[in-house]
């Protein structure tokens, strides 16, 4: 066990994608525990849910968030209800049946005090409803693709090797591979003015981390590229959705420029295309750390926490 929590450790202090932890860590193997920067983090061992009580660590009323995605669906998450000291469960992808599916920013609100298991979809979907919410709601979208480029995942194999899933067996350092994704899908759940206007595919390509997503649309109303960037700056700037939607305008920037990014999606303003009807609009996402902030939001708002922040 020491060791296992030593290497968690040095996860944490030298990270290949987000760079060195500016902070304190100190290890207990005794008491399975890190401190970092005087918060002390509880490491519990288990094969099953089943097998924990969170109040021996004097934990009490907690929510448990699952991002092994084993389980979807309520029956699979509600084993985690059933340990003590537990209150309610938070997974880090698409939930399955009737689990609400949030991104934080837009349908967030609707988290009620019984929701006790909730979804906060995927990276790809946090990146592009806040986008899609306002564009819909100033020009209407009327139907559209969205074409995901995705950094490869924990999930794919790094040489070739058998994988259950099409494609992902081949080296996800050497090759784009062409798969699917529920993005576009999972839209509807949280914006249901969308459903069944979108399709869409993801390739996964040789980087390890921040992603884009591709918004291939036909508008109800016309427009062109500079009414419709000013448009979406303006939403960045001035709208309820500002840490969710971030604005970027150069001719310079690349993947790495947006790890760390703590919105959803960056909109790409010199890639921007729209021609009447016709709009192509290109959104970055930091999919570990962008994802992971609004992961925390909503995480914030099942726990009723409210941080005083000024200017109100």
């Amino acid at each position: 066990m020491a060791k296992d929590l030593e290497k968690r450790a040095s996860l944490l202090r030298r990270d290949s994608v987000h760079g060195p932890f500016d902070g304190t860590i100190m290890v207990d193997a005794e008491a399975r525990t890190l401190t970092v920067n005087g918060n002390v983090i509880q490491v519990i061992y288990a094969d099953s849910p089943s097998e924990i009580d969170y109040t021996q660590y004097a934990i009490d009323n907690a929510v448990i968030v699952d991002n092994t995605g084993i389980w979807r669906d309520e029956e699979g998450l509600g084993q985690h209800l059933q340990c003590k000291g537990a209150a309610k469960a938070l997974l880090t992808a698409p939930g399955k049946g009737d689990i609400k599916n949030i991104v934080y920013g837009i349908n967030h609100e609707s988290i009620g005090d019984s929701d006790l298991i909730v979804s906060a979809a995927s990276c790809t979907t946090n990146a592009i409803v806040p986008v899609l919410k306002v564009l819909n709601d100033e020009y209407g979208v009327v139907n559209g693709h969205v074409e995901t480029v995705h950094a490869y995942t924990n999930d794919q194999n790094l040489i070739d090797n058998y994988h259950k899933g099409d494609r992902r067996g081949r080296s996800a350092a050497l090759n784009m591979v062409l798969t699917e994704t529920g993005a576009a899908k999972a839209v509807s759940k949280a914006l249901p003015e969308l459903e069944g206007k979108l399709t869409g595919n993801a390739i996964r390509v040789p980087i390890p981390n921040v992603s884009m997503a591709i918004l291939n649309l036909t508008l109800d109303k016309t427009t062109d590229s500079v009414a419709l960037n000013d448009y979406l700056r303006r939403m960045s700037i001035e709208s309820a959705y500002q840490k969710q939607i971030d604005f970027v305008d150069s001719a310079e920037v690349v993947s790495s420029d947006f790890v760390g990014n703590r919105h959803a999606g960056i909109v790409d303003a010199k890639a921007t295309i729209a021609n009447g009807h016709h709009a192509v609009i290109y959104v970055w996402y930091d999919n570990e750390f962008g994802y992971s902030c609004q992961v925390v939001r909503i995480l914030q708002q099942m726990s009723n926490v409210r941080f005083l922040k000024l200017p109100r």
